[in-house]
């Protein structure tokens, strides 16, 4: 259009950056940006609304929120559209407190703003926020909507209340496939596969027919709880009965769950004779099994896949050094520290969160950010005694190389993850 000399006005743009949003295409978004810039096109609220939206689909976030600061007026579709953003891009902290200024605009919410701050709280384990927005989707009528009953269940299940989750899902009324997979899920999310097989069964004799996404649930939720024969057979269930095409997330499951169960070689096997580009997270589920159950060679061998495919992630390589020091090869482990160096990756730290008092704290190893650090390490001390009573064994043999035991103990100790 530029090239046969015809302009750009503001009807244009919203279209062009919609196709940037559905393609992801970010550098081809920023083009456009410019030019809108240039011909005088900003300011205007239904471009300005197509760039909040391009730019958090495109993983942008803080680029959108600065587009959206700027907006002199703003519409529904563009509040709906940056607190999506927030909360599909992680920022969930960032998405209840976006909702609380919408609030504060007087911004009415609607299924998709409540939809997203459900997912929030779901992610940030914020149980007494997810009540508090479980009553405003009651006082605002929108607990008749089946999408937004679904995440409401799906939100006390993430919270560790399974059974008020049970108890909605029982009295939710037309209930679709996302709602029986969302539930089927919830289980296996908490090692309660035999409960999801129950309720992919009611699923069955209730006349819904399973998709693709709940064989999906069904398949991990038989992972988590180590049910491998009835994973087997579902797994074969959707070629043979429901005639459905598998995808990687299906050979996913599979794989973690044969990996689980100690099958290391049927796994890659699986992977090997699968008719799907296999990509670097089915290798790093295999990859995980190997680190479990010690097998170095096949750790070795599947790592180089990754590698191959994905030099980039540090979870794998600390996957890898894992499997070596457990088996005291710190020579290995040293050659795959020199290789993250050497390929300028850096171990991403882990966080862990805790609801308290209606605040949601994150932290993580050695974090001393919070103002009562001490306090807080100090009773950290206090329950190791009661720790080890209850059986608690901190795991020392692939941990911090360069220092001490007693050292290690400690540090693992204060592992967010080692607390019952």
């Amino acid at each position: 259009m530029i090239e046969s000399g015809l302009r750009p006005d503001k009807y244009t743009f919203p279209f062009a950056l919609k196709s940037c949003a559905g393609l992801s295409d970010l550098q081809m978004g920023k083009q456009i940006h410019q030019h809108l810039l240039c011909h005088g096109c900003s300011n205007d609220l239904f471009v300005d609304a197509s760039l909040v939206d391009m730019y958090a689909k495109c993983g942008c976030v803080e680029d959108a929120r600065l587009v959206f600061d700027k907006m002199p007026v703003r519409d529904l579709v563009c509040w709906t559209s940056m607190i999506s953003g927030y909360v599909h891009n992680g920022y969930d902290g960032e998405t209840l407190e976006f909702f609380d200024l919408m609030r504060r605009f007087d911004v009415k919410p609607n299924r998709v703003s409540l939809l997203s701050v459900l997912l929030a709280c779901g992610h940030l384990g914020a149980l007494r926020k997810g009540e508090w927005f479980h009553n405003y989707v009651i006082q605002t009528g929108f607990d008749s909507d089946i999408l937004i009953s679904t995440a409401v269940i799906d939100m006390y299940a993430k919270c560790g209340s399974l059974d008020l989750a049970q108890y909605l899902f029982d009295h939710t009324r037309g209930k679709d496939i996302v709602c029986w997979s969302a539930m089927i899920a919830s289980y296996g999310a908490h090692g309660l596969g035999r409960k999801a097989v129950n309720i992919f069964n009611q699923m069955i004799d209730a006349g819904v027919k399973p998709n693709a996404v709940t064989f999906s649930c069904l398949l991990s939720a038989c992972s988590h709880s180590g049910l491998l024969e009835e994973g087997r057979r579902y797994f074969e269930s959707m070629n043979k009965h429901y005639r459905m095409m598998l995808k990687l997330n299906h050979y996913a499951c599979m794989v973690d769950l044969l990996g689980r169960a100690g099958l290391l070689l049927e796994a890659e096997e699986l992977i090997l004779r699968m008719p799907l580009e296999p990509d670097p997270s089915i290798w790093g589920s295999l990859l995980g099994a190997c680190r479990i159950h010690g097998n170095i060679d096949l750790g070795a061998r599947v790592a180089d896949r990754i590698f191959q495919l994905d030099p980039t992630q540090s979870g794998y390589y600390v996957l890898l050094s894992n499997i070596y020091a457990a088996k005291s090869r710190w020579d290995k482990v040293q050659k795959v520290r020199e290789l993250m160096v050497k390929r300028g990756v850096n171990k991403t730290q882990g966080f862990s969160l805790i609801e308290f008092n209606n605040c949601v704290y994150k932290f993580g190893v050695g974090d001393r950010s919070h103002p009562q650090s001490d306090k807080i390490y100090s009773f950290l001390e206090e329950l190791a005694a009661p720790m080890r009573h209850l059986g608690y064994v901190p795991l020392t043999d692939f941990a911090l190389h360069d220092v001490e035991d007693e050292m290690k103990e400690t540090a693992l100790s204060h592992h967010s993850k080692g607390l019952p």
